[in-house]
């Protein structure tokens, strides 16, 4: 192990992370969040990959490796993100419209990313086959990544729109996002893992498509919280 793979595997299991982070943190340029709680929010992300590591070791042991296996595998996944966001993140002030929700969502998903590509690169470049991880690097930042950053963004269109609803009301908004993340992280992995890789294609197709409805709902709760159209969220 030398110190130039090590910041290999960094950068380039980091790098698709912070490239979709950059992008999304735009969309929030009128009314930045605190550098500081993006940080947190990222460091959120990565501090959720050792929690489910073992969670979905177990899963794998009773589940197998079949259908059952690949929806536990998702919801650990996406309920410890979302558990972690709202132990950390959502409940502090600089929380304070609708679009922070989201935002900060996508800012953990991207940080269980970055670690979770990190470590899938780990043994490649570690044993000399770089190209390989730079090849894994860039397919996950085409489908795996983005998967994370739609995934999560549902839950976090839970909140916005369920903003200043009552809390059980919310409960439910956010109990549908939470669902519908999971059958999208399920629905992906299934597409790649029970096929052999057969289908690909139609993975990336789910997933995109997903990243288009994310950013057309993006603009629409951008456009309702600056235009202050409060009866949008009542």
């Amino acid at each position: 192990m030398t110190f130039s793979s090590i910041i290999t595997v960094i950068a380039v299991g980091f790098s698709p992370s912070l490239i979709w982070l950059y992008f999304i943190l735009k969309e929030d340029s009128r009314n930045p969040e605190p550098k500081r709680i993006i940080a947190l929010a990222f460091f959120a992300g990565m501090l959720c990959v050792p929690i489910v590591l073992p969670l979905e070791q177990y899963a794998q042991i009773h589940f197998g490796k079949g259908f059952s296996g690949i929806v536990a595998w998702a919801t650990i996944e996406e309920t410890t993100k979302y558990a972690l966001a709202a132990l950390l993140i959502l409940w502090r002030p600089a929380v304070d419209e609708p679009l922070d929700y989201v935002i900060y969502l996508i800012t953990i998903a991207l940080g269980f990313a970055a670690l979770e590509n990190a470590l899938f690169i780990f043994t490649p470049i570690m044993s000399g086959h770089t190209i390989s991880g730079l090849i894994t690097g860039d397919l996950r930042f085409l489908g795996s990544t983005l998967l994370h950053v739609v995934a999560s963004a549902t839950i976090g269109f839970a909140l916005a729109f369920s903003y200043m609803k009552t809390p059980l009301i919310r409960m439910f908004y956010v109990s549908v996002g939470v669902i519908l993340a999971i059958t999208l992280h399920a629905s992906f992995n299934l597409l790649i893992m029970s096929t052999g890789g057969l289908r690909t294609f139609d993975a990336l197709l789910l997933v995109w498509s997903g990243a288009v409805v994310v950013l057309a709902l993006l603009e629409v709760v951008k456009y309702r919280t600056y235009k202050n159209l409060p009866n949008f969220y009542v």
